[in-house]
């Protein structure tokens, strides 16, 4: 066929072709060629704009149903012993939904964690809304959970650590491992669970005292599966690695780059200066010198530290320790940009105009000498006046220049209109014993801002330079939100007495409307986290799509590479596009690109959960000395089964459950994110103002339950903490087992 299709024709051809849905996939279907993409490409938007199709990166399907052919992983037996099974990957706006899987006869056993490629068939008037039947299995992951073990007669018995499990595990006697009463163990699932009783385990690492300071971040490292021990080969080059030699790199060594971090950084892998533009045409603008650790000199593709590099997609901090994505003889050394140390970098030039524009930049592979490793907090008390004895040579050279850039920089980006989320970030402060001495909202100066907005620059330049050279890269991607997460925006917004305007295009400068109507108000913290929320999350993909949140047209991440793989890959992407040597972007990077691309997408989120748990268990250390203790915050989120509440004071997510709101039944209002009293109308909802006292503090999950006082001054109605009877007395219907 070598005729434009119909939409009717798209559509049934992704439905039956369910793993072949790229516009490549469909041109190579209906035979089409040149320009004729471009109309293919008309009908994959149109499409889309009518809720046909929804595009993830870079293929296309129905957004709220699942594919006839899809990858699920097989969830442990229900109360009934019925198996259900997830969709590895749901991208709908409605929840995802349930997949009961129908046994035929021939057909191998499953467990708890297979992995399936099934074949669905949708069903209505059930609980779930898909029947699947197993084409082939195709692969496992074991069950595993962390907990803290108690022994029994007949062996012992694990608390999980992961709030969301309810269950204990089982251990026999011969699946102990050596285990001791009160130990944190990691343990796998043991064999299938029966219709009654509990989950069998065998205990497979001992990971000793709970309660120790270091195993807050440890629990989070096993139980999110981050690699925290490199392989001896990974350990061995880095070991042989040895300081780059100049080559035909261009000498930087004699420009004062600086580096400016935090006080506790433990690598330095970005330099800047800044100085006046010399180029008549070019009156008052400014050059903005950004130089990066050349991390690609010494991880090299193929090699054992790139593979390990990549698995790890990049580094995760904690409070307390760093997983590093390198070992520390390159990410603390051999790469970090040291003060008087003359170190290989990837570096950029860029040129400002006078009102801040970038107008050009060139890139070059360099050697570079750092002139001083600073803080933002002594540049900035510099800046503002407190200039000490060390920085006092730097101030006419390197840090008021600097700052004139930034402000020029200010201007243009005040003009693009990035979206302005200003929102507090508060700092868990150890003790050397790593015990939380305090709980302190981290401090947004100039100095960051000024960092921050060079690395866009140098990031977008990045990004820029190898789209005109024709080279592959991969691409930070920020989409803009979905219209039903916008429509909830919208009604926060105006239930706050606020508006966000319909009908228009969305642009970040309207958001930026919203932040500024609130800002001013006791709402200021809940429209900036409900606008945080609306945002779809970012990743990395081959295809450009642009970044929404920073209201640009291209950007990829180049500033990073100690600790980012993609950073490296665009490193490796510019030493190809400039023939700087032979440890550019080899044949195989550009072969699994988009494999990465994926990959490192979810080792990030993994990481992001990971610090998010470890702050989780750390807050809830530091309150369990305080239970009893009354606190104000604001309702953060509403379920059916409670009301989320952020503590103003720390910042920690407490919940309030249903069952303890009094004696009269709460409905769940989802429109109006809100939980209503059936005969008061007492009514919690989301952004308001509360008063509660904490019932429980659990460090070992984080977990903290609250009970509520009032809500915007208001007493809640009296009434003892009871199940209601409605609640108490729902059944659940049952599936039928069917086989054919």
């Amino acid at each position: 066929m070598s005729r434009i299709p119909t939409k009717d024709e798209i559509l049934a051809w992704i439905s039956e072709n369910p793993t072949q849905t790229s516009k490549r996939d469909i041109a190579r279907a209906f035979g089409i060629k040149g320009a004729d993409r471009i109309d293919l490409r008309r009908l994959l938007k149109e499409l889309e704009a009518e809720g046909h199709l929804q595009k993830r990166r870079k293929t296309w399907r129905d957004p709220d149903k699942l594919p006839p052919v899809c990858v699920l992983q097989v969830l442990p037996p229900d109360e009934n012993g019925d198996l259900f099974a997830h969709p590895l990957e749901w991208h709908g706006a409605s929840p995802e939904p349930k997949v009961l899987l129908v046994e035929r006869a021939g057909d191998k056993a499953l467990g708890a964690g297979d992995r399936i490629l099934a074949r669905l068939s949708e069903v209505k008037g059930e609980l779930w809304q898909y029947e699947g039947r197993m084409i082939r299995r195709i692969g496992r992951n074991p069950i595993r959970i962390l907990g803290i073990f108690r022994q029994t007669a007949e062996g012992g018995r694990i608390r999980p650590v992961d709030r969301g499990a309810d269950k204990e595990w089982r251990v026999a006697r011969d699946a102990l491992n050596g285990a001791r009463d009160g130990e944190l163990v990691e343990a796998e699932l043991a064999g299938p669970k029966g219709r009654m009783g509990l989950p069998a385990a065998r205990i497979v690492a001992r990971l000793g005292d709970p309660s120790a300071p270091k195993a807050v971040s440890l629990i989070a490292i096993h139980q999110h599966g981050i690699p925290d021990a490199f392989p001896d080969e990974a350990v061995a080059e880095a070991d042989a690695a040895r300081p780059v030699e100049p080559g035909a790199r261009e000498d930087l060594t004699g420009l004062p780059l600086i580096t400016i971090d935090p006080a506790d950084a433990r690598d330095h892998d970005d330099a800047v200066w800044a100085h006046g533009d010399d180029d008549p045409k070019n009156e008052g603008g400014h050059v903005v010198w950004v130089a990066i650790a050349d991390v690609a000199a010494y991880v090299t593709p193929g090699s054992a530290l790139d593979g390990e590099a990549r698995k790890r997609g990049n580094s995760t901090y904690f409070p307390d320790r760093v997983v590093p994505m390198l070992p520390d003889r390159l990410s603390g050394d051999l790469c970090s940009l040291h003060e008087g140390v003359v170190r290989p970098v990837i570096a950029v030039r860029m040129q400002l105009d006078a009102r801040g524009r970038k107008i050009g930049h060139r890139f070059m592979r360099a050697m570079m000498k750092s002139k001083a490793s600073l803080t933002y907090e002594e540049v900035q008390a510099a800046r503002d006046g407190e200039v000490g004895e060390r920085l006092a040579p730097l101030m006419a050279e390197v840090i008021d220049p600097l700052y004139a850039a930034y402000a020029a920089a200010a201007r243009a980006r005040a003009a693009r209109q990035p979206l302005e989320l200003d929102l507090p970030e508060r700092r868990i402060i150890l003790s050397d014993e790593g015990k939380v001495t305090s709980v302190a909202l981290r401090e947004r100066l100039d100095a960051h801002r000024l960092i921050e907005e060079f690395m866009i620059l140098a990031n977008v330049s990045a990004a820029e330079e190898l789209i005109a050279r024709r080279q592959p890269l991969l691409f930070r991607v920020h989409e803009e939100p979905s219209p039903e997460k916008l429509d909830a925006l919208r009604e926060v917004a105006e239930a706050s007495g606020l508006k966000l305007a319909r009908g228009r295009v969305l642009k970040t400068q309207y958001l930026n409307q919203l932040l500024a109507q609130a800002r001013e108000t006791d709402f200021a913290e809940l429209i900036a986290i409900t606008t945080l929320r609306s945002m779809t999350q970012a990743y990395y993909s081959r295809e450009n799509l642009g970044h929404f949140g920073l209201a640009l047209k291209a950007y990829a991440h180049f500033t990073s590479p100690i600790r980012r793989y993609a950073d490296l890959i665009v490193h490796r992407s510019l030493i190809k596009a400039h023939g700087w040597g032979t440890d550019g972007l080899s044949a195989r990077d550009v072969e699994r690109l988009d494999e990465t691309a994926v990959h490192i997408s979810d080792t990030e989120r993994r990481s992001m959960a990971a610090e998010r748990d470890t702050n989780d268990r750390y807050l809830a250390s530091w309150l369990s000395e305080r239970v009893g203790n009354e606190f104000t915050g604001r309702v953060a989120g509403v379920a059916r089964f409670g009301a989320f509440v952020k503590l103003d004071e720390t910042g920690a997510d407490g919940l309030i459950p249903v069952r303890t709101l009094g004696r009269e039944y709460f409905a769940f209002d989802a429109e109006r994110s809100a939980l209503v009293g059936s005969e008061t109308g007492f009514t919690i909802a989301l952004g308001q103002k509360v008063t509660v006292r904490l019932a429980e503090a659990v460090p070992v999950t984080g977990g903290l339950l609250l009970e509520l006082l009032s809500v915007e001054d208001r007493i809640r109605p009296a009434g003892g903490a009871v199940r209601r009877a409605r609640a108490r007395g729902r059944t659940r219907r049952r599936p039928a087992r069917r086989r054919s």
